[in-house]
């Protein structure tokens, strides 16, 4: 692996995607470049790149849809890449990576390995499962090590075997999978709370909030991130629960 063929790519709600993917990347080549799936000269940048380290989030042991949607959007740009995945998950995944292998394969694309992240919940209006320091510090010493062993041409493999197919399979995916096959249409706004602020539009990656009537309204388009529910002065917006209980900012655990 030559470290200017490296190239990074994620999908990040809340920062936890795109914090891993940037550890990593730093520890195996400074000069290795990371873009949003967001950002425009991100399909060029995907052309001219040989090996792609890809990280992003995983919800109830699936892809985001904004994710499987730029996969398959984009299919004529994966063959012959290899690709390394990161998926970053509150507690659990079983295939986190091996969601996005499966797909990658369709389109002649090679994989290296995987790495399963886990990082504080950016879900902020359901039970909190845990936020804290010492997750994020664990999370680094297992990217670490992971740049070691890839270094020494040696890939982790996490989330792409049969087992761990069976495990996202049965622990989750079986039962959630509706959840995010399509974008979804409960993103809840308060309008006694909302102060029409815009916080939130020019955060959401599907351009799914607007002003009407100076109040923020959904297009029911949203791909869970929790961006504009962690970031809401208001805390005014909501998703899988009915309040906010405590908003997720990645900085205040740095």
């Amino acid at each position: 692996m030559k470290k200017r063929d490296i190239l990074g790519i994620y999908f990040s709600g809340t920062g936890n995607s795109k914090y891993c993917l940037e550890v990593l990347l730093r520890s195996l080549d400074d000069n290795a470049v990371s873009l949003s799936i967001e950002d425009v000269g991100v399909t060029e940048a995907i052309k001219n790149a040989s090996f792609i380290i890809f990280s992003y989030p995983i919800q109830f042991s699936c892809l985001p849809k904004i994710v499987t949607d730029f996969i398959h959007e984009n299919a004529c740009l994966w063959e012959n890449k290899q690709f390394f995945f990161i998926a970053t998950m509150g507690l659990f995944s079983g295939d986190g990576s091996g969601v996005a292998a499966r797909l990658m394969k369709k389109y002649h694309a090679q994989i290296l390995g995987g790495l399963h992240l886990k990082m504080p919940d950016s879900i902020c209006d359901e039970k909190i499962l845990k936020h804290s320091k010492k997750i994020i510090e664990a999370a680094t010493k297992k990217i670490l090590d992971a740049s070691q062993s890839i270094q020494a041409g040696k890939y982790p493999q996490e989330g792409l075997g049969f087992f761990s197919h069976s495990l996202g399979l049965l622990g989750q995916r079986f039962y959630f999978s509706h959840k995010t096959k399509n974008y979804s249409r409960k993103l809840k706004i308060n309008k006694e709370k909302c102060i029409g602020c815009g916080t939130c539009i020019p955060v959401c990656p599907m351009h799914n909030l607007k002003l009407e009537n100076k109040k923020a309204v959904s297009l029911n388009q949203c791909t869970m991130c929790y961006r504009c529910i962690n970031l809401c002065p208001q805390q005014a917006i909501t998703l899988l629960g009915k309040i906010v209980k405590k908003q997720y900012h990645l900085k205040d655990y740095l």
